[in-house]
């Protein structure tokens, strides 16, 4: 293939590896730098809604994955006022007939393993670990792209690049130095254990989310349906930087203690052995997209609030978007690439927006205390489970 087609992606997460799939589907030779040795797990479990698993099975994931994936049967709200169940919305094969692809919960490295085991398969991608995207520098023939391993600089011509290195992206730093990650002012704790740990009716295949006053719980199961993914949140002052430093079972357990939440909460805050922990950062609203042949994509333009279970999608979607505005705007040099981000960016905008929006507004829903909570839940009961389903059409049904 000519090197006129080389596309460098900086990143081999979820975003980074779906891209390159993508891309290298639509005839580009795909160059992936990644910092880190080797592939490692970060976070948990993941949740991923019918339009991104639609977007992996189109880049021919299903064979694998569906035999690490679980369809849950429903998404069950769950209040600490009340201390039970709300509302159940079906999932399952309603959800998998209604949007044409299935509803996933998958544990991340698994999803990680599958991407990277498809990306090795392809002699159009070139997976570069412990090679760390270093300097990008645009020029008549399109751009070069520097890199390091090791002490080794090397230096390479490439159509475009894409900057899918995360919420603190190099990428983005060198394209927008002044747009910088913002704290949250909420803490996310993650842990696992064993389905065998709980009672039955705690472990059947669904998602739980506990609202609480302040905090919320959210539980589902992974790995077959063996463990159990737990993830706290919770607001603090703590803020470093990073996705799984260890946290203090007491610290956590302790947040869990008041008599506003309900016994099988605290039980299986209780169950889990070893807690990670993470700060919430985002991305603010309106970060630029794109800059020539540079585009940004995922955590890196748009990092959310995890409270719609999009961020992983969104990603994806972003992959699947990018790869088909490059596949149908460039040729065989670099004149048309600028135009094609543009279109990229203008097709993603409006859409991760209003998932941001959503997001933020989840969260202000859960943690309801008082009569607001009251209020909530009522609502929640007399709108249905069908209304409820009905409501994620605009997620669910998304296509590139």
């Amino acid at each position: 293939m000519a090197a006129s087609r080389t596309i460098f992606v900086a990143g081999a997460g979820i975003g980074g590896l779906t891209a390159s799939l993508a891309l290298a589907g639509q005839g580009f030779r795909v160059i992936v730098l990644e910092k880190a040795e080797r592939l490692e797990e970060a976070g948990a479990g993941l949740q991923l809604s019918p339009n991104a698993s639609r977007v992996l099975i189109d880049l021919g994931l299903q064979p694998r994955l569906a035999a690490r994936a679980l369809i849950p049967d429903a998404i069950s709200l769950m209040s600490a006022r009340s201390g039970g169940e709300v509302a159940r919305m079906p999932l399952g094969e309603a959800a998998t007939f209604r949007a044409g692809a299935p509803y996933w919960v998958v544990h991340r490295a698994d999803l990680q393993a599958t991407l990277q085991a498809h990306v090795n398969d392809n002699p159009d991608i070139d997976l570069r670990l412990g090679c760390q995207f270093e300097d990008v520098a645009a020029h008549a023939k399109g751009l070069t792209v520097v890199q390091r391993s090791g002490m080794t600089r090397q230096q390479e011509l490439a159509l475009a690049l894409v900057g899918a290195d995360g919420i603190w992206s190099t990428v983005r730093h060198q394209l927008f130095p002044k747009v910088q990650p913002q704290f949250s002012g909420l803490i996310a704790w993650r842990g696992t254990l064993e389905a065998t740990q709980l009672p039955r009716e705690y472990t059947s295949r669904r998602v739980q989310l506990w609202m609480g006053p302040d905090a919320h719980l959210v539980a589902y199961p992974i790995s077959g349906g063996s463990r159990i993914n737990v993830v706290a949140v919770v607001p603090d002052t703590w803020n470093r930087p990073g996705w799984s430093t260890p946290g203090e079972a007491t610290e956590i357990k302790n947040a869990f203690a008041s008599p506003g939440w309900p016994g099988p909460a605290r039980m299986m805050i209780g169950a889990v052995d070893g807690w990670r922990k993470w700060a919430l950062f985002t991305i603010p609203d309106g970060c630029e997209w794109t800059g020539g042949a540079v585009a940004l994509l995922g955590d890196a333009v748009h990092a959310m609030l995890p409270f719609a279970a999009q961020g992983a999608g969104m990603a994806i979607e972003d992959a699947a978007v990018l790869a088909k505005c490059l596949g149908e705007g460039v040729g065989e040099n670099a004149t048309g690439i600028p135009a094609a981000l543009k279109r990229y960016a203008r097709l993603r905008d409006s859409r991760v927006s209003r998932v941001q929006r959503t997001a933020r507004q989840a969260g202000r829903i859960y943690h309801l205390t008082g009569p607001m909570a009251f209020a909530r839940d009522l609502a929640i009961k007399a709108m249905g489970p069908r209304r409820m389903l009905a409501r994620q059409d605009w997620i669910y049904d998304w296509r590139a």
